[in-house]
């Protein structure tokens, strides 16, 4: 018997308008928290897939629902780590995706300077998408990541908890449509 998705959201918020009998992992805010609730729930099962869920700042004008096909870490030092002989990993591809590059940090983009150096390297920021990837790919299981543009990742980012029900309700419309 197939098993089935596993929807995964940083807040209960952002999954509000998952269809019913979808399983839910709400895991909190940033790349730890996405790591350790998203391992021990692969741990303990085995979906078909991981549909992470959410919303995302756009960093060059990028609006709408996106399917990223690349994600990258970029609060991480992988270019110096690498420098000293490690295998860092800083950027994984997503299948399926529809061409996006998605940036996942634990820094809440708010600030033009910051988004303006992120834009050379992506078109989204978020602060979970890399961790539920990596899990994700440590464990075998297909990924996606299904993100909805909620702000311009600068000051209208901190008007998130007005903005955040319109990005569910269309994440949930992308679930009822496409799972």
């Amino acid at each position: 018997m197939p098993s089935e998705p596993l929807v995964v959201a940083a807040t209960a918020a952002e999954a509000a308008h998952v269809p019913p009998g979808l399983p839910v992992l709400v895991t909190g805010i940033g790349k730890v928290q996405a790591t350790l609730l998203t391992a021990l729930a692969l741990a303990e099962r085995r979906p078909s897939v991981v549909l992470n869920i959410g919303t995302a700042g756009a960093l060059a004008g990028a609006t709408g629902l996106r399917l990223p096909s690349v994600v990258v870490n970029h609060d991480f030092s992988a270019a110096e780590l690498r420098a000293l002989g490690y295998d860092a990993v800083d950027q994984i591809e997503i299948a399926g995706g529809d061409g996006t590059v998605l940036a996942s940090g634990d820094t809440f983009v708010n600030d033009a300077a910051v988004r303006d150096g992120l834009a050379a390297r992506a078109a989204l920021v978020d602060m979970e998408g890399f961790a539920v990837a990596a899990v994700a790919g440590h464990f075998g299981v297909p990924v996606r990541l299904v993100k909805h543009v909620s702000d311009q990742a600068d000051e209208s980012a901190m008007d998130w908890p007005q903005v955040v029900d319109a990005s569910a309700r269309l994440l949930g419309e992308w679930l009822r449509e496409n799972v």
